[in-house]
């Protein structure tokens, strides 16, 4: 597994955490740095990690904007959060970091769901960071 792979897990369980026992994201950050520090080999992974979660938090409502136009009949608050967390960062790639290709972005998101969601899950992420990157693509 890639380290960008490994961040973007690190990232969801960070902001699926805060989600789940509705803390905010900061405390959680601030005791996955702690963790970080202590281990240096996976200094990569957390770097990145801290770049999604700052950048999902930094543009929270309009990443949360872009997934309810295109949850086609799915509220935020109805999805699994999971599904959220995987979403707010999928979205976060696609349109916050130039970086990430948009194919990767969504193919990342849709392993991460396939792995941690429901059987349904990796379609309708797929479905949805599809619909917004055409979106953002289109200008």
């Amino acid at each position: 597994m890639s380290a960008r792979s490994k961040a973007r897990k690190r990232a969801l369980d960070i902001l699926y955490a805060a989600d789940v026992r509705q803390v905010p994201v900061g405390d959680i950050l601030e005791a996955e740095a702690q963790r970080a520090a202590g281990e240096p080999q996976r200094a990569a992974s957390w770097l990145y990690a801290r770049d999604i979660v700052d950048g999902v938090q930094d543009h929270r409502a309009e990443i949360d904007d872009l997934i309810a136009q295109h949850a086609q009949g799915w509220t935020l608050a109805r999805m699994p959060a999971v599904d959220r967390a995987v979403l707010r960062i999928g979205v976060w790639e696609l349109v916050y970091n130039d970086e990430v290709p948009s194919a990767v972005a969504i193919d990342e998101a849709v392993e991460l769901a396939k792995e941690l969601s429901t059987d349904e899950s990796s379609g309708f992420v797929h479905g949805v960071l599809a619909a917004v990157g055409r979106a953002a693509a289109a200008g």
